[in-house]
């Protein structure tokens, strides 16, 4: 089967084009898909450029994000059929294995994968495959960090920092659809004018004004009284930003963050943490629970996700170039 490896740590020249690559058989317990599509991820970056502690068996197909039909099924698997059309849960979670389907163990940039059948989520049939393969790292992540952990609720001023990228977009969608006001922090006046397009009530480019400026321009100045600033920031960024968006939060208001792609040694000034009594509040991944949400949302035509553009597998090292330097707006897509 044709497959795009991932041969080695270092830069996009590490991605080889398999034309003959080894199809899966069905294990006990597992399932073969055809995969329809495989969203393109930091993640796989991450994986090709190798992660402080974690050792990568070489080659390894990454692509977490995978739906698909079902082709095979190994002995023992009962519930499902031939024909179905499945989400996989990337995450193990069976206590037995670590980490990721498409980062331990070969993923979705393959025409077949073979998975556990115990991580498979059903597809409504109105829930094109393409979109079911744009949810789980970045609108799983989002929905989980905003909804689950973060409950936030309509009305509620939201700051959403990184808010181009796919958990960024993803957040956006999502707290317009639950009824908050939206400003989004992106770097360029391109993407300012598609995060309003997406609901953003506000923007902010980062490259002309700082963000804890644009919130006090907006809102005002939090105060220790109430008042001022956003109800809830969002910071995956981590790095530098963590002072600054302390500043932006009102009275009582909450930081929620999904990781530090920026750095994870932050700054946090404990003065506005006291004072300003706020929540930090931690969000790790998604449940399948949350996964099954996000297709109900797309099947009843209340969430569509934003997918940047589909290449062909022949292209995976343009993907991950499209996201190392920044020129998407949503999710990019794999399709073999």
């Amino acid at each position: 089967m044709r497959a795009v490896l991932t041969v080695g740590h270092g830069g996009r020249e590490q991605l080889q084009l398999a034309a003959d690559f080894p199809a899966p058989k069905a294990a006990p317990g597992e399932v073969v898909l055809k995969v329809a599509a495989t969203a393109v991820n930091y993640h796989d970056i991450f994986t090709r450029r190798g992660m402080p502690g974690i050792r990568i068996p070489m080659p390894v197909i990454v692509g977490s994000d995978i739906a698909g039909e079902i082709t095979e099924l190994g002995p023992g698997v009962t519930g499902w059929r031939a024909g179905a059309r499945v989400l996989v849960d990337p995450v193990y979670r069976d206590g037995e294995r670590f980490g990721m389907i498409g980062e331990t163990s070969h993923g979705g940039r393959a025409e077949y994968v073979a998975v556990p059948a115990a991580q498979l989520v059903a597809v409504p049939e109105a829930v094109s495959l393409e979109d079911a393969a744009s949810l789980p790292l970045a609108y799983g992540t989002a929905y989980r960090m905003l909804v689950t952990q973060g409950r936030l609720a309509r009305g509620e001023k939201v700051l959403i920092l990184g808010a181009s990228g796919g958990v960024g977009v993803a957040c956006v969608q999502l707290a317009k659809l639950l009824g908050a006001e939206v400003i989004a922090g992106t770097g360029s006046e391109a993407k300012q004018k598609s995060l309003a397009a997406l609901g953003a009530d506000h923007t902010v480019n980062y490259a002309a004004e700082r963000f804890v400026d644009a919130v006090k321009r907006i809102y005002g100045k939090p105060r220790v009284a109430g008042g001022g600033g956003v109800d809830v920031a969002v910071n995956f960024t981590g790095g530098e930003t963590w002072r600054d968006t302390q500043r932006t939060v009102t009275h009582g208001g909450r930081i929620l963050t999904c990781g530090a792609t920026a750095g994870f040694e932050v700054i946090t000034d404990a003065r506005f943490l006291w004072t300003f009594e706020h929540h930090y509040i931690g969000s790790n991944g998604w449940s399948v629970a949350d996964l099954e949400a996000l297709l109900g949302l797309i099947r009843d035509g209340r969430l569509k996700p934003v997918i940047d553009r589909v290449l062909p597998f022949e292209e995976a090292a343009e993907g991950e170039r499209l996201l190392e330097d920044r020129e998407v707006v949503g999710k990019v897509l794999l399709k073999p």
